[in-house]
């Protein structure tokens, strides 16, 4: 299966002329080792995953409660732990307006995976060593375009992006206790710590979706299928 999964990693950067490794993310109650385990945030494994570490996220190395309890390694913070919290984020980190606006941002958006497993393993797809939950993307703007295009070409089912919150959870959390394909921005926090370049778009598969935006490459023109227009169509293009 590794095999598999490294050529699907091969097609994708290929066919879509990836800058970027695609990541595999896998949430499991298994021992994992990985080379050189090490102790980061969330936002910052999925950068260096994409080019070429690897990651197994727990309580203990996972170095941003924010996101261990937005991706469910922790449960939300209570009492005085959360009072600080709204506190920060709006006096200190200044990305939301009041502790109402923080209240509905959580409320009217996806839930976290709470206690949903022990550990969540983050590394390139061509080198998983398990099947991967979702696949997460890297891109620039055209490269997500294509992507999305690719996503619902067979079932013509738009994705149902939640884009607000943590990029963790944008790009973690949400596709994968949702099943919904997503595309986000991340949250600006995060861009600017991890020193994302400005136009890096993150789009995030659920991996029972992704062989059928791999068959649709050579069938569809946001892949590598070459667009056929009618004569009549030319020339209506052509007219000015």
């Amino acid at each position: 299966m590794s095999n598999r999964w490294a050529d699907d990693a091969r097609e994708l950067v290929k066919s879509l002329e990836l800058a970027r490794k695609p990541v595999g993310i896998t949430f499991t109650n298994e021992q994992v080792e990985v080379e050189k385990p090490r102790r980061t945030w969330l936002c910052r494994a999925m950068k260096l995953a994409a080019e070429g570490e690897s990651f197994v996220m727990d309580r203990e190395t996972s170095a941003c409660p924010g996101g261990s309890w937005h991706c469910g390694l922790t449960e939300p913070p209570p009492g005085e732990a959360r009072r600080a919290l709204q506190h920060f984020l709006t006096r200190g980190e200044k990305l939301t307006a009041s502790i109402v606006s923080f209240q509905r941002m959580q409320d009217l958006g996806s839930k976290p995976p709470t206690g949903m497993s022990d550990r969540i393993v983050i590394m390139p797809l061509e080198s998983m060593i398990m099947r991967p939950d979702i696949v997460l993307f890297i891109c620039d703007a055209g490269q997500a375009c294509r992507l999305l295009a690719l996503d619902h070409y067979w079932d013509g089912v738009p994705p149902r992006a939640e884009v607000s919150g943590s990029l963790c959870h944008s790009a973690i959390a949400y596709p994968v206790t949702t099943g919904h394909t997503n595309v986000t921005f991340g949250d600006w926090t995060a861009r600017r710590m991890q020193k994302y370049p400005d136009d890096a778009v993150f789009v995030t598969v659920p991996y029972e979706r992704l062989q059928n935006l791999l068959a649709a490459i050579p069938e569809c023109s946001a892949g590598t299928a070459e667009v056929e227009i009618p004569e009549g169509f030319r020339e209506a293009m052509t007219e000015e």
